[in-house]
C-alpha cells in the first residue's frame, strides 16, 4: 500500500493535485487499476452470464455475438452489475451494435473480419501532433528527439494494423516537416 501512495502522489499536474478524486489517464497506474478493478466484471461476465467471446483493455470492452437479441440481453446485467457492486455505470453513447463486416470500433482501431485498420480520428490525431511537434523543433521550442520519439510512437501503433501506405506517408511527412 505504501508503495501505490508513493506512485500515486509523485504525479503532479496542473490539473491533478493531491486529494482530488481519481487518478491521472495517462498515469500507468490508471490502467493498472482499471484492470485490476474490472476483473470483477470479467469474472462476472465469464462465470454468470457465460459470454464466449469478449475481450476488455482497461474500461474499453467488446462482446461478439451472430445474436442480437443475446447481446442486447447482455446490456441489463452488465448495467446493474456495474451498478450495484463496482459503482460505476456505462456510456449511455458508447454502446453499439455493429455487425462484424461493419467493422468493430476498438483501442483506436477498426476491427474488420479480414483485416485491421486505424481509426479516421487516430490518423488525424497522429498527423496533427507530429506537425505540431515537428512546428515545435523548427521554431527551438521543442527538440528533433521528441519529434522522432513520437514518430516511433505513431509508427508503434501503426505496426498492429494493416497501414504500410499510411506508414509511408507519415514518414514522409515527417522528412517534409523536419527538413
Amino acid at each position: 500500500m505504501w508503495l501505490l501512495k508513493d506512485i500515486i502522489g509523485s504525479f503532479k499536474s496542473a490539473r491533478f493535485t493531491p486529494g482530488s478524486k481519481g487518478v491521472p489517464i495517462g498515469n500507468l497506474t490508471s490502467q493498472l487499476f482499471a484492470n485490476v478493478y474490472l476483473n470483477e466484471l470479467d469474472q462476472f461476465m465469464k462465470h454468470t452470464l457465460r459470454v464466449q467471446n469478449d475481450v476488455r483493455y482497461t474500461d474499453d470492452f467488446a462482446i461478439v455475438s451472430n445474436d442480437p437479441e443475446y447481446l442486447h440481453g447482455l446490456i441489463q446485467p452488465i448495467r446493474a452489475f456495474l451498478q450495484e457492486h463496482l459503482y460505476l455505470d456505462l456510456h449511455p453513447r458508447k454502446i453499439s451494435m455493429r455487425r462484424y463486416r461493419q467493422g468493430i470500433d476498438f483501442l483506436g482501431y477498426v476491427l474488420l473480419p479480414h483485416c485491421r485498420v486505424v481509426r479516421t480520428r487516430t490518423k488525424q490525431r497522429m498527423f496533427r501532433k507530429l506537425h505540431l511537434r515537428a512546428a515545435a523543433y523548427k521554431n527551438s521550442t521543442g527538440t528533433k528527439e521528441s519529434v522522432d520519439q513520437s514518430l516511433q510512437s505513431y509508427l508503434g501503433v501503426l505496426s498492429h494494423a494493416n497501414t504500410y501506405r499510411l506508414t509511408e506517408d507519415l514518414k514522409n511527412q515527417y522528412w517534409f516537416w523536419i527538413s
